[in-house]
This record gives structure tokens, C-alpha cells and sequence, in this order.
């Protein structure tokens, strides 16, 4: 399946959620009256597009309808497809990398959003394109942890540093990024411990990790990539506020796509922090971790 093929049946029910009601709601309209206005906002709304998203997105139609550039419902689909996409690419920008190996990436996020599971899809993306991976286990709260990131190395035939349960993550982020040069590893995938975005001390430990990946490698960490579970809808957006202020998040990972109609988050996450979307999660196969391309999404939402 080519990438637009595998994103339509990942993002199915938000495209029901999203597109089908948009056409619901002007299918078989001429005028663009306030009645019909009043049901579009709800409807993009209800796909988490983001409150400011969509009232941007009416103020558009509405000047567009004054100036009479547009007379027609059915023009209004198009109108929204260019402005979502619009959001999306305006925030778009390629990954930072090292200048010389390892380019160190740190994925943080909330329990349960998935964050082990992305680490090993991503190590496994970066191994099928030829480069050396090597897997931080920062997560020394959870034995299961380290374990389930043991399976995820011997499943891609990389190599993981880890210490024992209740080690110190920044010892262990140091020894990682000494093995990662001594190995000539291309890329240093950290994983880090579930935290909630308020528990303060929590988050100065990541700092923490930060400051210690940058006196071993220069510009450490090249990404720092939130795990978002995109199921949580609009709750995601404050996780997403509040872990950039305090662990300089570079760009987002969004799992669990293909389970929930608020995909539409990713224009509300764009549009609100300016922060790119890298990858998408959109199924449980090992494979099922997509590079994110703005053109690509909405065409997969819009074309049928």
C-alpha cells in the first residue's frame, strides 16, 4: 500500500468525523446563510479542530461571502480543505539532526500514550533506511519498562543501554551517549518515564536529562518528540502546552490515529503551539508508525 492508501484506512473515522459531516451539513445547500454557519462550526468543532481553528476558518467564509468571492455551499469544502492545510504547513519544518553521529532523540509524554511502543516502531523505521540505532531505557521507575524496550531492541537487532530499576535516567542517558559514539550509532532513541505535565519535579528531571545529553553530545537533544495519544482529543493540548514549556518540545507524535474521530486535534496542536506533527500512529503492526506530511493527510481526509 503506498503512504496516502495506508493514511485513508488509519484515519477513517476521523474522516467521518470530520469530512463526512462537513458535506452533511452543505449537501444540497446554495445559500451560505447563518443557519448553515452555526451547523459547520459545530461540526468542526466536534472533530477537534479547535475552537480558534474553526472560528478563523467561518471568518474566512463570511469575508469571502461579503466580498462575494464565494456564493455557494458547495464551494465551501474547498475553502476549508486550503485553510486546514494551510495550518498544517505553516508549522511544518524537517527534524533536526546532529551535525556529526548521534543525533539523540528523546521521546517523552504522558502514561499510557504510548511512548515505548513509539520508540520501538521509530527505531525500526530508522533501521529499515540503513542507520545504526542505539535504545536509552530512561525509564528506570518500571522494571516492565526497561523490560518491554529489551523486546523492542531484539525485535530490530539493535543495541540497549540500560541499568537496574531505580537507577538514576541521567546516568543512564551519559552512558548511553558514551556507548553511541564509541559504536559510531547514527541515532540515540531515549525513552523516559510516563509523567503527568504537573508534577514539577517530575519534569525538572527531565531538564535534568537534557542538560546531561548536552554535555556528551553537542545540541543534545536534537528532537524532543511528545507522545500524544490522539484519542484524548483537546485534553492532549494542554499535555502538549505544558511539556513544552518544560522540556523543549521539538515536534509531536500523535498514536492511536486510527481508533478516534478527533484527529482533527493535529490542526488544533499546529495551529495553537506551532509545533510539527513528525509521525502518526495508525495501527499495532510494527510498521504502523507513518512520517506525518501535511499534503498527504488532507488529501487523505478530502480525496475519495
Amino acid at each position: 500500500m503506498s503512504l496516502l492508501d495506508r493514511l485513508k484506512a488509519g484515519i477513517q473515522k476521523t474522516r467521518a468525523g470530520l469530512v463526512s459531516s462537513i458535506e452533511d451539513v452543505i449537501s444540497g445547500r446554495k445559500e451560505i446563510d447563518a443557519e448553515l454557519l452555526d451547523e459547520l462550526e459545530y461540526s468542526l468543532i466536534t472533530a477537534d479542530i479547535g475552537v480558534r481553528t474553526a472560528a478563523d476558518i467561518l471568518e474566512s467564509i463570511r469575508q469571502r461571502v461579503d466580498r462575494h468571492l464565494v456564493g455557494d455551499a458547495s464551494e465551501i469544502r474547498a475553502l476549508i480543505r486550503q485553510h486546514l492545510l494551510d495550518v498544517l504547513q505553516a508549522s511544518d519544518q524537517p527534524p533536526r539532526r546532529a551535525a556529526e553521529p548521534p543525533t539523540v532523540i528523546m521521546v517523552v509524554g504522558v502514561n499510557g500514550a504510548g511512548k515505548t511502543t513509539t520508540v520501538g516502531k521509530l527505531a525500526y523505521r530508522l533501521r529499515d533506511q540503513g542507520h545504526g540505532v542505539l535504545l536509552c531505557a530512561a525509564d528506570t521507575f518500571r522494571a516492565a519498562a526497561i523490560e518491554q524496550l529489551e523486546v523492542w531492541a531484539e525485535r530490530n537487532s539493535v543495541d540497549i543501554i540500560r541499568q537496574k530499576s531505580g537507577a538514576d535516567p541521567s546516568a543512564v542517558v551519559f552512558d548511553s551517549l558514551q556507548a553511541a559514539r564509541a559504536r559510531r550509532a547514527d541515532y540515540v532513541l531515549v525513552d523516559t518515564a510516563g509523567r503527568l505535565h504537573t508534577k514539577d519535579n517530575l519534569m525538572a528531571e527531565l531538564e535534568k536529562m537534557r542538560r546531561t545529553a548536552a554535555r556528551v553530545v553537542p545540541d543534545a537533544p536534537h528532537e524532543v518528540l511528545l507522545v500524544l495519544d490522539a484519542t484524548t482529543g483537546q485534553n492532549g493540548l494542554e499535555q502538549a502546552r505544558r511539556f513544552t514549556e518544560s522540556s523543549g518540545v521539538t515536534g509531536i507524535v500523535l498514536t492511536k490515529l486510527d481508533g478516534t474521530a478527533k484527529g482533527g486535534v493535529v490542526v488544533a496542536i499546529t495551529r495553537e503551539l506551532g509545533l510539527p506533527i513528525r509521525y502518526i500512529g495508525v495501527g499495532e503492526q510494527i510498521d504502523d508508525l507513518l512520517p506525518f506530511e501535511p499534503e498527504k493527510f488532507i488529501e487523505s481526509l478530502f480525496e475519495n
